[in-house]
């Protein structure tokens, strides 16, 4: 598995950096430990890069989440995500971040945007995900599976592959290096130069924290509660890889489910 965790906190940030209405959207497949996981990465990006970079104070900050109930729509059974996005726009959101395997949000986003609404999106896994409207693209987290692939072939031709489980990190070097980086993001022509500049300053602070440098960057150290108000994360501590991996519910200043209703 890829550490898409990290390519949602870009998302986040880069989400947080636009909005002009200060409400972000996240637009949820079905619910789990890993979209949850997701989600509240995305919402750490950008509450983190809302209080530093523009000053402002987190509390205001919305980041609601609405979950369709799977990957992509199903007709009968999932909430249509074409209408999910417009409701959120409707309400006042002008930032949709799609953990969606499918396109409605970018799609919308770049209708509304083409009529004039300062309206933008970050779509979700695809590198070439931002060309479905590029005005209005953020930029886009995706996954890159060629490097690891490729390990893993040589190894089984070698002789020696071992069974094992890996969460692959992007290559903090060059994330959008194809031949290195599990997992990248690229930012969108709708992303300001100087949001740009600054998404930039946040990922070179995120590889410094998890290179261990000084001056580096975790969002997942304390304190951290959970919606209910349960601490998750002490204080002076950081969040183990299995809370990460198995979080419980979405994160306190979160709106929406935690567990399927």
């Amino acid at each position: 598995m890829g550490e898409m965790e990290y390519g949602k906190m870009m998302a986040g940030c880069a989400a947080a950096l636009t909005t002009e209405t200060n409400k972000i959207a996240y637009l949820g497949p079905l619910i789990n430990d890993e979209t949850r996981r997701l989600a509240a990465s995305a919402f750490l990006g950008a509450r983190y890069c809302f209080e530093t970079y523009r000053e402002m104070d987190p509390a205001d900050l919305e980041f609601e989440v609405v979950w369709i109930g799977f990957w992509f729509n199903i007709p009968g059974v999932t909430l249509d995500p074409t209408e999910v996005t417009n409701n959120f726009l409707n309400g006042g959101a002008d930032v949709i971040i799609s953990g969606i395997d499918t396109t409605q949000a970018i799609v919308v986003a770049g209708q509304r945007n083409r009529e004039g609404e300062r309206i933008f999106a970050v779509p979700y896994d695809y590198i070439g995900a931002c060309e479905e409207a590029p005005e209005a693209c953020l930029g886009v987290p995706y996954f890159n599976w060629g490097p690891s692939y490729v390990e893993l072939v040589e190894s089984i031709i070698d002789g020696s592959f071992e069974q094992e489980w890996v969460w692959l990190p992007p290559d903090w070097e060059d994330i959008n290096n194809l031949d290195t980086s599990a997992i990248g993001f690229l930012p969108g022509e709708g992303l300001a130069e100087d949001n740009a500049a600054l998404l930039d300053e946040f990922i070179a602070d995120l590889a410094t924290g998890v290179l261990g440098e000084e001056g580096g960057l975790n969002l997942w150290a304390g304190p951290i509660e959970l919606q209910d108000g349960t601490v998750y994360v002490e204080e002076g501590e950081v969040a183990t890889l299995e809370q990460v991996w198995y979080l419980p519910q979405l994160l306190e200043g979160m709106i929406g489910a935690s567990t399927p209703e």
